[in-house]
């Protein structure tokens, strides 16, 4: 691939221009700094162009315009990928955020979703019909990706992974061909978004089953850090009972000025449960006791409609971030304290969080083929570093990289991709598992086979001869 050079540009830009209904932007165009803007502000990449694309045939047309002048693409949903991919440098970038509607059919429960709509859109479109499916942690992220990267959130030990729930999704194919995937319609593509991410072609469309939702709460309990294995060790009990209603986890973090922190635990580190529950009050409250009976420094236990509760720690943009993540079958004691005494090495002052998350319940019962081999897994180990200051980078990348450390005892392998940036080829395989890649690559043959969807967790198209016959159009 190549960078859209000035010379190059003027008549290859003012063809797009002219074919889109919806705006192209350029370096020195109003909005074009916004345009580029991602989560992680350590991305400095500069398109030659963003298309922010407004229609399914504006798509088309800027995968033929990339393919035609041999241009990197990137795409981008919801800008939340850590490694910047929904940028590329001198390249186009399709950008999805002009396609965000979501159109919910509660007697179906099914929801119709944007390839740019973000989970709050998705969230706030179901509240009002007492519906939901697995969304993220977060109400920012981008739905597309989210879900077809696997999707693990908040609701999976009830729900399923979001792509569990994904029923449909219309694709641009690097050919320009328009292609819906299902169960019964290009059923190995179908199978191949389950946790392939975006590696297939341009996602405009998704239907995901939607699930009653009557009643939600939301529990924080903030421990001092010292209090931290006694309250880890706690947690791991409880959820080793809990029902699926109850999911959460542990977060080191720096507390932030709320209605129920105390202003002396303000901008110190503490060791927060975080407990959200697909139930009533009453339901978390009970759930709750093993750890409100340890005296929480501070604490909030409320029913409060899940749209809200998705908000409640919303990662905020503009630092510089770096992740990852390991995957663990069990939670020892031995780990445990090495895992709170690393939070003491955490950026501090920041909104770095140093995470563990329990899977299991609904997530681990599929006994689907999909390309989600860490579903399994019983915990997952999160650094998520977030700093303002450069000089502080090798620091924070340091951290995040013990942590994993720490991890190699008992760790499985496997790896949620959407929780990494650019960790190399064998991390990539080990999110999908080594069968499930070669497969993938298969079908990433058939849709893509000069890999023009790279920027992401790329899979590389199989070596082969001759090429397939084209794909069945939806």
């Amino acid at each position: 691939m190549t960078r859209l050079t000035t010379a190059k540009s003027g008549p290859a830009l003012e063809a797009l221009r002219s074919g889109l209904t919806g705006p192209v932007l350029t370096p020195g165009d109003t909005g074009y700094g916004d345009a580029r803007s991602v989560f992680n502000s350590m991305i400095g990449l500069r398109p030659a162009a963003i298309a922010q694309c407004a229609s399914v045939d504006d798509v088309r047309r800027c995968v033929e315009c990339a393919r035609e002048e041999g241009l990197e693409l990137a795409v981008r949903g919801g800008g939340h990928s850590v490694a910047g991919m929904g940028l590329t440098d001198g390249g186009l970038v399709i950008d999805l955020c002009r396609l965000r509607s979501v159109t919910v059919d509660a007697e179906a429960m099914e929801a119709r979703v944007g390839g740019g709509a973000l989970m709050r859109d998705l969230d706030v479109a179901t509240a009002p019909f007492g519906l939901a499916t697995t969304g993220g942690r977060v109400s920012t992220t981008g739905v597309a990706g989210f879900a077809l990267g696997g999707g693990s959130g908040w609701l999976e030990r009830k729900f399923g992974l979001a792509c569990d729930n994904l029923l449909e999704a219309d694709l641009v194919t690097a050919g320009g061909d328009r292609v819906r995937a299902s169960a019964g319609e290009n059923p190995e593509l179908f199978w191949a978004l389950h946790g392939g991410g975006g590696n297939f072609g341009v996602a405009t469309r998704l239907v995901f089953r939607l699930h009653p939702l009557p009643s939600f709460s939301l529990g924080l309990l903030f421990f001092h850090p010292e209090d931290g294995p006694a309250v880890v060790r706690a947690y791991r009990d409880l959820m080793g009972q809990a029902p699926d209603e109850l999911g959460g986890g542990v977060i080191y973090l720096v507390a932030q000025p709320e209605p129920f922190v105390p202003d002396a635990l303000v901008g110190t580190l503490v060791c927060a449960v975080v407990l959200p529950c697909a139930g009533d009050e009453r339901m978390l409250r009970d759930l709750a006791a093993p750890l409100t009976q340890m005296g929480p420094a501070a604490g909030m236990l409320a029913g409060m409609p899940y749209a809200q509760a998705q908000q409640a720690l919303d990662d905020p943009p503009g630092y510089r971030n770096y992740w990852s993540v390991e995957n663990m079958d069990s939670l020892p004691d031995e780990f445990i304290e090495r895992f709170c005494a690393r939070a003491y090495g955490m950026p501090i002052p920041s909104p770095t969080q140093h995470v563990l998350f329990p899977f299991g319940g609904a997530m681990d019962r599929p006994k689907t083929d999909y390309p989600v081999p860490w579903r399994h897994s019983a915990w997952a180990v999160h650094p998520l570093a977030m700093w303002e200051d450069a000089a502080d980078d090798r620091r924070a990348r340091d951290w995040v990289h013990d942590v994993c450390e720490d991890t190699a005892p008992w760790r499985t392998g496997d790896v949620y991709l959407n929780f990494v940036g650019d960790e190399g080829s064998e991390r990539v395989a080990a999110g999908r598992g080594a069968a499930n890649h070669r497969r993938l690559a298969e079908v990433k043959r058939e849709f893509d086979p000069d890999n023009l969807f790279h920027r992401n967790h790329n899979i590389r198209p199989a070596p082969t001869g001759y090429r397939p016959p084209p794909p069945r159009q939806g």
